[in-house]
């Protein structure tokens, strides 16, 4: 996963990528729960611009309180 930081309240995810030995193991998705998990720890806001991150993060509204609003 790559990802920016944008000031100290904001974390942009730019591109989630498996390897293709991992794929269909749901590494994917486990990146982009550590996300959040590391968002809610640090305070900061996502916005996903990776359209893989977005699609989780839609999947899992649980997980919506770390999208900037």
């Amino acid at each position: 996963m790559t990802y920016s930081r944008a000031g100290t309240q904001l974390i942009i995810i730019d591109h989630t990528d498996v390897p293709a030995a991992l794929r269909g193991r749901k590494v994917g998705e486990r990146l982009v729960r550590q996300a959040v998990e590391d968002a809610r720890r640090e305070g900061v806001f996502i916005i996903p611009l990776c359209p893989f991150a977005k699609a989780q993060i839609e999947r899992h509204p649980e997980w919506q309180d770390v999208l900037r609003k």
